[in-house]
């Protein structure tokens, strides 16, 4: 999968697991059976998403499966971390990742990583953001799971029967554009600016044009004879006025005209 990198990438990201430790570490002993990543760039869906199971080295809990529905048997001609971690990293590489109670996955992940022997972990090669700290910023006191989530912000989620890694990162990203202020325009503010100095400088460019097309139409001797004497005329009914008179001002600007004409 070929990605470019952009400053304005972010990746909605969810795992599902084998199940979780309840002593210790939670990833420790489990593995990541499932990923699902939805692609935005500049707030916008691109539609270049990621999503795919994979074959853990152990079986899955049963309490596991009551959540996500996913049994060892759908998991068996899936392929195992190692075959598709190379892939994984270079998809999430550079973005930043919107997860919800993000140390869940980050955990697990970067487990995944070390036991392959990589010597990265997710914080190296992305920057995190935590929607559930975000949510709980904005909605103190209450509860901000996905489900309430949706509730709250009135987003569809009557297809999440299950969870699953793929459709709770749709969900997610619904969630948190809705959260931060809903998904941007058509075109983003760099396209936009773009787009109107296009606009711009092609109106200046048909406003110049225009001009050196105008015809330039000079009066004849009749027409500026015939002005003139109009504007004595007007001029010599000023006179007739008051000195208090309220067109005293408009007087002196005739005589300056006429003054001006007669030079």
């Amino acid at each position: 999968m070929s990605i470019q990198t952009h400053q304005n990438r972010q990746i909605v990201l969810d795992t599902e697991t084998t199940g979780m430790n309840q002593l210790g570490a939670h990833y420790e002993g489990h593995c990541i059976i499932e990923i699902g990543a939805v692609e935005l760039i500049n707030r916008r869906y691109t539609g270049n998403n990621f999503h795919i199971y994979i074959k853990p080295d152990r079986p899955i809990d049963p309490e596991a499966i009551k959540v996500h529905g996913i049994t060892d048997e759908m998991l068996a001609d899936k392929p195992d971390f190692s075959q598709i971690a190379n892939e994984f990293i270079e998809y999430i590489k550079g973005a930043e990742l919107l997860i919800h109670n993000a140390p869940f996955d980050v955990g697990f992940m970067d487990y995944e990583f070390r036991k392959l022997n990589l010597p990265i972990k997710t914080n190296d090669i992305c920057t995190v953001t935590d929607t559930l700290v975000m949510a709980r910023q904005m909605y103190p006191g209450k509860k901000n799971n996905l489900d309430a989530l949706c509730s709250r912000l009135d987003i569809d989620n009557s297809k999440r029967t299950l969870h699953g890694a793929l459709l709770d990162s749709e969900i997610l990203a619904d969630v948190y554009l809705a959260m931060t202020g809903g998904q941007t325009s058509l075109f983003d503010e760099s396209e936009q600016d773009v787009i109107q100095q296009a606009v711009t400088h092609h109106q200046l460019k048909s406003a110049v044009t225009f001009s050196r097309n105008l015809r330039l139409l000079k009066p004849t001797e009749e027409e500026l004879e015939a002005h003139l004497e109009y504007l004595k005329l007007i001029n010599k009914k000023a006179k007739k006025l008051s000195v208090g008179s309220p067109y005293k001002r408009g007087n002196l600007a005739v005589k300056i005209i006429v003054h001006r004409l007669n030079k």
